[in-house]
């Protein structure tokens, strides 16, 4: 088995940052202590000066395979993930076919188990009419991730907005229930008001129309689902400042029956951005005005908002030029949140055992994944080596979704990724690739 040594490296785990030596061998993470001395065949790796993160654990990406490669696939986007940092992937099911039945979703396992460079898990779908299904899925909630819910419309047929079956999926699912909360009555009332006033709609129009109201009531009516039945329930990337009072931190996180996920670009865009990049920052739920960037952070920081996430959702740029009606909403970003974060770290935002809290300890600890997500001895060695003094510009040349493009085309980070380590394989390199070993299945423990 394959043994890695790094070398006086600044540790970033569980609330403190220590300077350390860490030794891997094979998949998991052998010893942590100072001025290890390793007998035999030791890749030696000098981490003076560098941090050591824990891996990104992306709780909620669109990959796109199947039926969509021509923009995204699990190869393509997984190899994304890992130069960004991103150790493990949770899959959304609106591929086509929309992973409805435990069939379709075990042919996206065979596809990530032969193809992902990163460790994988792929969440069961839900529509108004396959309740039976989805509980079928009790039986596998130590290999699956989760039963995910759009309670707003989406790809294929996967709006869930029958109250017979949301019902009955909070009330017996044992599994995680992550949801997509906004209102569709809402959604629908506000454009056609819109519509009304100004025929030809544009970007600006975007958070107007997916606007404060209708994620509320939507966050709201999961909340009190969940309540009602004690579901464990995780609502995606919270947009909002009005949805925060939804939340609360006087739980530990593992204490916690409803948690919330926060995205990256809800983070960083506002709706003044909406001028100069238009529809490339069109998503669902929408980028809205700054005071909801702002409360988002003061909820992250306060620990209301749980995790930080990408939903990495990447269309040709030919998908995204056009006009309101047609533009397809979702943004690549799985390759840069951790820089991202670095970024505001660097801006004096976050702490870096924040930014490791939220993006992988938290990610675990919501989850029940089993070994991931800390750097321990006995956990795999899922890691990300840095250097905080080395830019990194974002551009078209470095830029590996298999769509081609990014949000962030220009920016110029203040740190490097300089290398990925995944299940104690070296696949990032500081620019050098090994896909010789796959990531593997995320187990959980439940």
């Amino acid at each position: 088995m394959q043994k890695y040594l790094f070398k006086n490296i600044q540790v970033v785990n569980e609330g403190k940052i220590i300077v350390s030596d860490l030794l891997t061998e094979g998949e998991r993470i052998e010893k942590i202590a100072s001025n290890i001395a390793v007998q035999g065949n030791v890749i030696e790796i000098d981490g003076t000066g560098k941090y050591l993160f824990p891996g990104v654990i992306d709780d909620q990406v669109h990959f796109r395979e199947p039926g969509m490669t021509h923009k995204a696939s699990i190869y393509t986007e997984s190899k994304a993930a890992v130069a960004g940092g991103v150790t493990s992937f949770m899959e959304m099911p609106n591929t086509i076919p929309n992973a409805l039945t435990k069939e379709l979703l075990d042919d996206k396992y065979t596809i990530a188990q032969q193809h992902a460079l990163a460790n994988y898990s792929f969440f069961m779908g839900t529509s108004n009419d396959n309740a039976e299904e989805v509980l079928k899925m009790n039986q596998f909630k130590e290999q699956v991730c989760g039963v995910k819910i759009f309670m707003g419309a989406s790809t294929g047929n996967m709006l869930v907005d029958s109250h017979t079956t949301l019902d009955t999926v909070f009330r017996e699912s044992e599994m995680l229930i992550a949801t997509h909360c906004e209102d569709e009555r809402i959604i629908k009332a506000n454009y056609e008001r819109i519509k009304k006033e100004r025929p030809v709609l544009t970007i600006a129009d975007h958070p107007l129309i997916r606007d404060e109201e209708a994620c509320f009531e939507s966050s709201l009516t999961a909340i009190q689902f969940a309540k009602k039945y004690n579901s464990r329930l995780h609502i995606l990337h919270i947009s909002t400042e009005k949805e925060l009072q939804l939340f609360g931190n006087m739980l530990p996180l593992k204490d916690k029956r409803i948690t919330a996920e926060v995205c990256v670009h809800h983070l960083h865009f506002t709706a003044d951005d909406y001028d100069r990049l238009g529809y490339k920052i069109k998503c669902n739920p929408a980028i809205k005005a700054a005071h909801h960037k702002e409360a988002l952070w003061k909820a992250l920081l306060d620990d209301r908002l749980d995790v930080i996430a990408t939903d990495h959702a990447p269309h040709l740029l030919a998908e995204k030029e056009g006009d309101y009606e047609h533009t397809h909403a979702g943004l690549p970003l799985v390759q840069h949140p951790l820089l991202l974060m670095l970024h505001y770290y660097q801006e004096g935002r976050i702490s870096l055992q924040k930014i490791a809290e939220k993006m992988s300890h938290a990610v675990s600890d919501c989850f029940q994944i089993r070994d991931r997500g800390y750097i321990r001895e006995g956990y795999f060695a899922d890691l990300v080596m840095l250097d905080l003094t080395q830019p990194t510009m974002v551009t078209k040349e470095n830029i590996l979704y298999k769509c081609g493009w990014s949000p962030l085309e220009n920016f110029r980070f203040s740190a490097s990724i300089l290398k990925t380590m995944v299940s104690g394989h070296l696949v990032w390199n500081e620019g050098e690739w090994d896909e010789s070993v796959k990531g593997s299945r995320l187990l959980f423990n439940r």
